[in-house]
């Protein structure tokens, strides 16, 4: 051997456990960024759960598995029919978060979260969804989304119940119904338009005409009023008038001069150019012959 080689193999022999121990440094922490716990394994067994911050750990005999416990969400969409067997296609979405106590125990039954999706939050969710949606008709899914959601809200809450997550907010995002049906539902809803229209227009008609009847009924009224107020008038004058007389009659029944005075008043200063005689005689003309 030379002095190269022998160099060689005393510089690898030197290094070797340098490198050893910086490798050994190098794995012998670990950080848990916030969100996430760390689940630390020893041989694969599942063994400690750590929280967000510096860690230590073995190094090559312990690994640390990332569990996220921030909320999650799961979007599904599938075929379904409603309550009058039409089909439907529903795309439905939900968030659940991994209880962040649990979350070892999440790990060693279902080997984290990945698994737990697949074998039991996804089933269990397409089914609620597809046991609540049959019970609707197509029409009652569109306009009230809300009751179909905390249908399957119900369903699924008691499917996960004794599982370690929590699952809320569900999400009708989308419903596909049959092109027929759609038509349909646009040639109703024209209907309904032209319908709410005519009637809209009938009650026009109806408030026109009535309008009408009250101005005919003001006026007739206003009619009344003033014949009532004429004919008061009229009967006020004819008692101020009959009044008026019976007073004068009984004064000149109570004092006779006043006739003579009336008489004296009326007098033009004239003689009368015809007078009747005494007895039964004709009418003498008294006017001096021209």
């Amino acid at each position: 051997m030379n002095l190269r080689q022998r160099l060689s193999a005393g510089t690898i022999s030197k290094l070797l456990p340098l490198a050893l121990v910086i490798i050994a440094l190098a794995n012998s922490y670990f950080i848990v960024v916030e969100g996430h716990v760390g689940v630390v394994k020893r041989f694969g067994e599942a063994m400690d759960q750590e929280n967000p911050g510096l860690h230590f750990k073995i190094p090559i005999i312990e690994t640390v598995e990332m569990i996220e416990v921030r909320t999650r969400k799961n979007a599904e969409k599938m075929a379904s029919s409603t309550k009058e067997q039409m089909p439907v296609t529903i795309e439905v979405s939900v968030n659940w978060t991994v209880n962040k106590e649990a979350a070892l125990d999440l790990f060693k039954r279902y080997g984290g979260l990945t698994q737990f999706e697949q074998r039991i939050l996804d089933p269990r969710f397409r089914s609620a969804t597809k046991d609540t949606i049959p019970q609707f008709e197509a029409e009652q899914l569109i306009q009230d989304r809300a009751s179909a959601i905390q249908g399957i809200e119900r369903r699924l809450a008691d499917e996960m119940e004794g599982f370690p997550v929590v699952v809320d907010n569900i999400q009708i995002e989308n419903i596909v119904l049959p092109q027929k049906y759609i038509n349909s539902i646009e040639i109703k809803q024209t209907e309904k338009n032209l319908a709410a229209a005519e009637e809209h227009k009938l009650e026009r008609q109806r408030l026109e005409a009535l309008r009408a009847v009250n101005t005919a009924d003001a006026q007739a009224k206003g009619i009344l009023k003033v014949a009532e107020a004429e004919a008061q008038s009229i009967r006020l004058k004819g008692m101020a008038e009959a009044e008026a007389i019976d007073a004068k009659a009984k004064a000149l029944k109570n004092n006779p001069l006043i006739v003579k005075l009336t008489e004296a008043q009326k007098w033009d200063g004239k003689l009368p150019a015809t007078m009747m005689a005494d007895g039964v005689m004709p009418i003498m003309d008294l006017r001096p012959n021209k």
